[in-house]
């Protein structure tokens, strides 16, 4: 378990395995999220990061015969 200290300015330093398994880099936005007793903090990613994570879905649709 890693653990990190608050320090008077309320700044912690994400521990260096974390943020190299989470690919976290200098100046990265990350959002905070209150969750019960708990804070979180999400890495916003880019849109362009999305940029063909769909491909190969199906997207016929199959229509009732009343509709157009």
């Amino acid at each position: 378990m890693n653990t990190v200290t608050l320090s008077p300015k309320f700044q912690v330093v994400i521990p260096k395995a974390v943020r190299d398994s989470m690919k976290l880099r200098s100046g990265m936005k990350l959002e905070v999220i209150l969750f019960g007793e708990r804070i979180e903090l999400i890495p916003i990613q880019p849109i362009s990061t999305l940029k063909g994570f769909l491909k190969g879905m199906d997207t016929t649709i199959t229509r009732d015969k009343d509709r157009l």
